[in-house]
């Protein structure tokens, strides 16, 4: 049994995209669910729907992809902080991921939030994803 849903959402995320699949399933945990809503509202999934399978909550992600090849729409996606290791941010270095042009999701005491959120509301946190 597996107690990191982070990395078990990543991980299946990374899988659904090498694989070119359509549609991926996550275990809906209220980390994963702020995560999945954040990609959605970069543009990086198109969405996910909500539903229980056996007594356990899940996500079915809508993955999106560029043209007729299916040239995935997210093309690294990296954890940054785990349990063994902890990366934490003040408010004056949160990382710019290519520019802007990614994003990095970040814990903070106001929940998950992007770097540009924290960037605008001058807080720092913990560091967890870096996409682009």
């Amino acid at each position: 049994m597996n107690n990191d849903a982070i990395s078990t959402a990543l991980t299946a995320t990374r899988n659904g995209n090498t694989r070119r699949k359509a549609m991926i399933r996550i275990l809906a945990t209220k980390m994963a669910e702020r995560i999945v809503q954040i990609l959605v509202e970069e543009g990086f999934i198109e969405n996910a729907v909500k539903h229980k399978d056996n007594g356990k909550e899940f996500s079915d992600v809508r993955l999106r992809y560029l043209g007729k090849k299916k040239d995935p729409y997210i093309a690294v996606i990296r954890r940054i902080s785990k349990p063994g290791l902890r990366v934490y941010s003040d408010r004056r270095q949160i990382p710019k991921i290519l520019g802007g042009m990614g994003i990095a999701i970040s814990s903070t005491s106001r929940g998950l939030i992007t770097d540009r959120e924290a960037r605008q509301k001058k807080i720092g946190g913990e560091i967890l994803r870096h996409i682009w």
